[in-house]
């Protein structure tokens, strides 16, 4: 795979960072700078959500006919390397990133119809019902029920961890459809809207201080059958598509940026040893870009490649973790300065210390769930010695 810059890659450069350089004003950069979490403050990511799809960017990795950019891979690269390097608010990935793929992998006709152009429109928001509290890395465990009853299901039960459930009108869940068989087949994949009757949600407040994620309740909520996606007890297979796109996420473009803003930190610290770790990380992060291209190639083919978005989700997610505590021990005492309320948009606090600094902690704190979300770390260790290794 040829992925050096062709003149007409170098001119696509140019036009996104001209669009960039345009649309990004001091709200949106202060909402990509002031990121902590997964995705950015809610009314700026909206914001930028409605100029990216009135430009027909808004999806870049969705195939043409279903409203996406048509991208190439090297395009695609391009787009999120300079979204990196300009600190663009980050967009709620559930949506556009996991279920709408899913719905064009695995949707009906009419389910692709209805959901697909809401969600490209941003009427949409989508959060994710996956874990429960006893049901996270052992996902085929989960309880929250589905029971049939005529053209509806009836759920019961809750999901935790669920991001940004509190601005999301929809949700896509899995539950249990069959109790007597092998847990992963009994498992169905729903389409439910968040303001069904029986729904509520709690907040959860992370040591980050910030409310990322939630406990989402159904108490007999009805689901249309309707809102299924594959076949009944067929879930587990609709949720392996959904998590290669989950575990696709491009890391290389951010950890770049982490790297590079990190540079002048370690470098008046003087200590030998944290440039080392510095410049090895740098290795890590190559790494990890290779590997986002085997992934994308694979994707663009129509080869979902589960065994090479693990292989990235361990490498990107670790690289990422090291690289926060790389930022700490090069802060040294400074790391202990604690000023959530300097990450609100619009904050007016003086900060103490370095403004480069202040999100640090906050990172530091956020990111340690990295390696667990979307599946841990050791479930993707495990994938890759049966998928990669054949053990």
């Amino acid at each position: 795979m040829d992925m050096q810059l062709k003149p007409e890659d170098e001119a696509f450069r140019q036009e996104v960072r001209a669009f960039l350089d345009e649309h990004l004003d001091a709200e949106l950069r202060e909402a990509g700078e002031k990121t902590s979490g997964i995705s950015s403050a809610h009314v700026p990511l909206m914001r930028w959500h409605k100029i990216l799809h009135a430009k027909g960017w808004v999806a870049p990795g969705w195939p043409q006919e279903f409203g996406g950019t048509g991208w190439s891979d090297m395009q695609r690269y391009i787009w999120q390397s300079e979204c990196a390097r300009a600190n663009t608010p980050k967009l709620y990935p559930m949506g556009l990133g996991m279920i709408g793929p899913t719905l064009i992998a695995c949707g009906t006709k009419q389910q692709q119809e209805y959901y697909l152009p809401r969600l490209l429109s941003g009427a949409h928001i989508w959060c994710q019902g996956y874990s429960e509290p006893g049901s996270g890395s052992d996902l085929a465990s989960l309880q929250c029920a589905a029971v049939r009853d005529g053209d509806d299901y009836i759920i019961n039960g809750s999901k935790i961890w669920t991001s940004y459930a509190q601005h999301a009108n929809h949700i896509f869940c899995l539950v249990r459809t069959d109790k007597t068989t092998k847990p992963q087949a009994g498992i169905s994949f729903l389409l439910i809207e968040m303001d069904s009757p029986g729904i509520s949600v709690e907040p959860i407040i992370t040591l980050a201080q910030d409310h990322e994620v939630n406990q989402v309740f159904f108490d007999n909520v009805r689901v249309p059958v309707a809102n299924r996606v594959g076949a009944e007890n067929d879930g587990w297979s609709v949720a392996k598509t959904l998590l290669t796109f989950e575990r696709s996420s491009a890391y290389a473009a951010r950890l770049k940026l982490m790297l590079g803003n990190l540079e002048t930190l370690v470098a008046d610290s003087g200590d030998a040893a944290l440039a080392q770790r510095h410049a090895a990380l740098s290795i890590r992060v190559a790494a990890v870009e290779m590997t986002e291209f085997r992934v994308q190639a694979a994707l663009a083919n129509g080869r979902p490649n589960s065994s090479g978005s693990s292989q990235l989700k361990i490498m990107g997610t670790e690289a990422q973790q090291d690289i926060d505590r790389l930022a700490v021990d090069a802060l040294g005492a400074r790391a202990a300065v604690w000023q959530p309320e300097r990450r609100e948009m619009g904050a007016n606090v003086a900060a103490i210390g370095p403004e480069a600094t202040q999100g640090i902690l906050a990172d530091f704190l956020n990111n340690r769930a990295a390696s667990i979300y979307g599946g841990s770390n050791e479930v993707q260790r495990n994938i890759l010695a049966k998928m990669a290794l054949g053990l």
